[in-house]
């Protein structure tokens, strides 16, 4: 039997609410895909658009009189550090190009700005002229110049209007008459008169002067005396001869025995005086003070800097100073003991257990910073030390050693890096001297600048800490 129209067959109803609800479902699916990935692809585009440089590190060499330098070091571009001293230096490097200003952050603290000049090469090292503007500089000028921008801008103030001033006009002096007194105008012009003598200028007529007393008159000052020449009194003479003894005089006859002697002790005494006088003078000792290394940082759009240092309390600083000063005991006693430095230990003496030396530190520096906000500080030491040395032991060494270590929570100290030498071995190990703790790379992080100083040269070392562990970022040609 044949269905009739507009009546459907039972369950085809539930198969199109399945196809449906399948639908949904796929169409729920791909939107959820498509999200996510719009999600990931921002997120990669947010990460390359994401600036990586050129960021430029150099060093800052303020000396006492406010003259400064600027040693390159680093250029971080696309990710990667750079020698600054060779990059693109064609003819001077990047990083010394006139008019790139560097602004000075001495631990993580701006100092001022610092705008290179001229670039300076001199035993294949390139150094940066220029001008140093501390920031209470900077802050003096901007006030100066506001200052005068007020001064420019306030309007003048109107004159004050009263009543009207009656003033007398100055008297005019009367022309003098040419013309004779006799009325021989219509003559012709006299012929003038010759130069009086100077008593008879010095004489003015009364009624000259009565007519006018304001009238200019010239004249001529009295001519001076002749002195007249006298015999010079024997009592003036002997006094300029005492006064100036090398004066000559005038005397007749042969010189007495007296006089002879007094020359020969006056001869003696400017030959004496001569050759003092072309000694070289001593000069004043100048007293210099030390000069002044500040990291700077040449970045366009870098981030705000903020501070690396971790403030200490005494109590808090003399106990971490104890414990980094054990450690440092342990590598220097680690280090002599090598066979290289085995000369330099005391000797033990039969039967008898040894005894570890104890190393003298001196020239002491402990820092303390906070590199990554975490309130853990990095310390890093340095110092000189010396062991106990006997007679029958080899010369004695001086060491030098670099520590730096973590503390944590827990107040445990943390060996991060070790770096140990001594005055027999700088021609072929290097000593590290800390320069500061720098943003290197922009992130906010901090990073510790050291100079590696041996007997081939110098050059700068950069490192970040991880944990533990100190990883270098960029090494430096020594030379510089």
């Amino acid at each position: 039997m044949a269905a009739s129209p507009g009546v459907s067959k039972p369950g085809s109803s539930r198969l199109g609410s399945t196809k449906l609800y399948r639908t949904a479902r796929r169409a729920v699916i791909l939107a959820g895909l498509a999200l996510a990935l719009a999600q990931l692809a921002s997120a990669q585009s947010a990460a390359r658009q994401k600036p990586k440089g050129p960021r430029a590190l150099g060093l800052v060499q303020l000396a006492p009189n406010g003259k400064a330098h600027l040693i390159p070091i680093t250029i971080l571009y696309d990710g990667e550090f750079y020698d600054a001293s060779a990059y693109k230096a064609s003819p001077v490097p990047m990083a010394l190009e006139s008019g790139t200003v560097y602004e000075g952050v001495r631990t993580g603290v701006s100092e001022g700005l610092f705008t290179v000049t001229s670039a300076l090469q001199g035993n294949n090292t390139w150094i940066g002229d220029g001008t140093w503007q501390s920031n209470s500089a900077i802050a003096a000028a901007k006030d100066a110049a506001a200052k005068r921008k007020a001064v420019m801008s306030k309007p003048a103030p109107e004159p004050v209007e009263g009543p009207p001033v009656l003033r007398r006009a100055s008297a005019k002096p009367k022309p003098t008459e040419d013309a004779p007194s006799g009325g021989s105008a219509a003559s012709g012009p006299a012929s003038p008169a010759p130069p009086a003598s100077a008593p008879a200028a010095s004489t003015a007529s009364p009624s000259a002067s009565d007519e006018d007393s304001d009238r200019p008159v010239l004249k001529r000052p009295a001519a001076a005396t002749a002195p007249v020449a006298s015999a010079p009194s024997p009592a003036v003479t002997e006094a300029e001869a005492e006064a100036d003894p090398d004066r000559p005089v005038l005397k007749r006859g042969a010189p007495t025995a007296e006089e002879l002697k007094k020359r020969s002790a006056s001869v003696a005494t400017s030959a004496t005086a001569g050759k003092d006088s072309h000694k070289p003078t001593a000069l004043a000792p100048t007293v210099l003070g030390p000069i002044q290394l500040i990291p700077a940082i040449s970045d366009a759009a870098g981030p705000e800097p903020r501070p690396y240092a971790y403030s200490l309390k005494p109590e808090e600083e003399q106990k971490l100073r104890n414990k980094m000063l054990a450690l440092a005991a342990n590598e220097v006693r680690a280090w002599a003991a090598q066979p290289e430095s085995a000369g330099s230990q005391p000797a033990p003496r039969p039967g008898s257990k040894a005894k570890p030396p104890q190393p003298t530190f001196e020239d002491v520096q402990l820092h303390a910073f906070d590199l990554s906000n975490s309130n853990e500080p990095i310390l890093v030491l340095t110092a000189k030390a010396r062991l106990p040395v006997r007679s029958n032991t080899a010369s004695d060494l001086q060491y030098i050693i670099t520590l730096v270590a973590r503390d944590d929570m827990y107040g445990d100290l943390h060996k991060a890096f070790a770096s140990v030498t001594d005055s027999g071995h700088f021609d072929v190990l290097s000593r590290l001297e800390l320069i500061d703790a720098v943003d290197a790379d922009g992130d906010g992080r901090g990073e510790l600048l050291f100079r590696q100083v041996s007997d081939a040269g110098s050059a700068f070392v950069l490192y970040r800490v991880i944990g533990d562990r100190l990883w270098p970022l960029f090494q430096g040609t020594p030379g510089q």
